[in-house]
């Protein structure tokens, strides 16, 4: 199990892998989805070119919705799921999954925590059964909470404190949101962590953990019509908890300055920057505003075709890597981000200078039809290629329908990446990345200062 902090950073190969359209869905089955009478929703992607399923529940439940005071209960229960039931002993699902050579593992971010396995078709009942018997009958002792809660805290040393990247992540969060929950880490604050206990732990389970907050995603070597009747002979038996509030969490307040983040180690050996700005996501950007941004970022710097990289690594010759990524599929705001770090003599702030120049002259000039174009064919095709693996396609649907999308919104996404117009591009430029309005990154070697 992974605690995913970093989450977004590896998730983001493009925001497209969590918003494919239907060109995606295999080619041959068509994409369903039903709900079972307890409230769950299920996604079927039907995939017969290999006689393996892969199997997933995505909880809508992740660190954003956290208690104050309580962070990092999101992924501590993660771990707690891998525990011992009234019908299972602690390690059954995992032995039952690797007898059979299969895979599982869980992971939480800040809007939803997902568990996960990919097995033979054969055994897709069982997993069902086993998933929707910790969904309500754990086991939770002291002496459980004890050992994971001690699992975690070294979990956090051991990825986070001993990472001077990942200090740096957590501290530029913390400053580029004000007031928004994404500015508290996924794994949660040391001293926060050290009290969670199993009061805490049941409080979770009973509020969050029920099937009509939940969202299962079955892709691979199945029929809908058998889908259906597995799952409601194991998830559907699983009593409907109370119906859950909103989800209303605290609103970033306009941020009207720029901010800076330093850290300086001794185990770095590259200097890099990053800079990054709230935006709105999918979910609360006004039509089109969001897949302007993805386009925004492709043509800023999505890949060795980007401007960043043309113009900064290939041109300049003066940067080892640059480039631009915009995570849209997050239930409230979220932010854009553009990096970079310098090769051989060049200086950072020679780096940061000429990424900052691009980004104005795409605010200034706006971008050409010809390289729109382009990258809308590029970002589409990406996607179509994430077919290739059932667990990209279970993960496409199951992070949009876990912030608040819907079937529809992925099916319709390709044509409306397709009316982007260099307008539009343009246009967020100018509205949302804004230097004076931003929060920069820096990690230094020891002794070495921004020149």
């Amino acid at each position: 199990m992974t605690p995913h902090t970093k989450w977004l950073r590896s998730a983001v190969l493009t925001t497209a892998l969590a918003l494919a359209g239907p060109a995606l869905a295999a080619d041959d089955g068509k994409v369903t989805n039903f709900l079972l009478n307890n409230g769950m929703e299920v996604v079927v992607i039907p995939d017969h070119r290999a006689p393996i399923v892969t199997h997933m529940v995505w909880y809508k439940i992740g660190s954003a919705d956290e208690p104050p005071g309580k962070s990092g209960i999101a992924h501590f229960f993660e771990h707690l799921m891998f525990k011992a039931t009234t019908n299972h002993a602690a390690g059954e699902f995992d032995r039952a999954i690797s007898a059979i050579g299969g895979s599982n593992n869980a992971f939480t971010s800040y809007d939803y925590t997902a568990f996960h396995e990919t097995v033979a078709p054969s055994a897709l009942g069982e997993m069902m059964s086993f998933e929707a018997d910790r969904m309500r009958n754990l086991i939770l002792t002291d002496d459980v909470i004890k050992t994971e809660r001690d699992v975690i805290l070294e979990e956090r040393r051991s990825r986070i404190d001993s990472s001077p990247q990942a200090v740096l992540d957590e501290e530029v969060n913390a400053t580029l949101w004000q007031n928004q929950p994404y500015r508290i880490p996924v794994i949660g604050w040391m001293q926060e962590m050290e009290k969670l206990n199993r009061t805490d732990a049941i409080a979770f389970y009973d509020k969050y953990y029920r099937p009509n907050n939940a969202v299962l995603i079955v892709a691979g070597d199945v029929e809908p019509d058998m889908v259906k009747a597995l799952a409601e002979k194991t998830y559907g038996k699983v009593a409907r908890g109370p119906d859950l509030p909103p989800r209303i969490r605290p609103v970033e307040p306009e941020q009207n300055t720029k901010r800076t983040v330093t850290l300086t180690d001794a185990r770095v050996s590259v200097p890099s920057f990053s800079t990054q700005w709230v935006v709105p996501s999918y979910r609360t950007a006004q039509p089109g505003e969001a897949e302007a941004l993805d386009l925004l970022a492709e043509i800023l710097g999505g890949g060795n075709r980007s401007r960043l990289y043309q113009q900064l690594v290939v041109k300049q010759g003066i940067a080892g890597e640059a480039g631009a990524w915009f995570q849209g599929t997050m239930f409230d705001a979220t932010n854009f981000t553009v990096y970079g770090s310098p090769r051989g003599d060049a200086k950072l702030s020679d780096v940061e200078a000429a990424v900052d120049a691009e980004v104005a002259r795409i605010a200034k000039d706006g971008v050409t039809p010809d390289e729109l174009e382009k990258a809308k064919d590029r970002y589409v095709r990406s996607v179509i290629f994430a077919r290739d693996k059932q667990d990209d396609m279970a993960n496409m649907y199951g992070s949009t329908l876990a912030t608040g999308g819907n079937v529809k919104d992925i099916e319709e996404w390709p044509d409306r990446i397709r009316k982007v117009t260099a307008d539009e591009v343009k246009a967020v430029a100018v509205r949302y990345l804004v230097l004076d309005h931003s929060t920069t990154g820096y990690l230094l070697p020891q002794q070495q200062v921004r020149n």
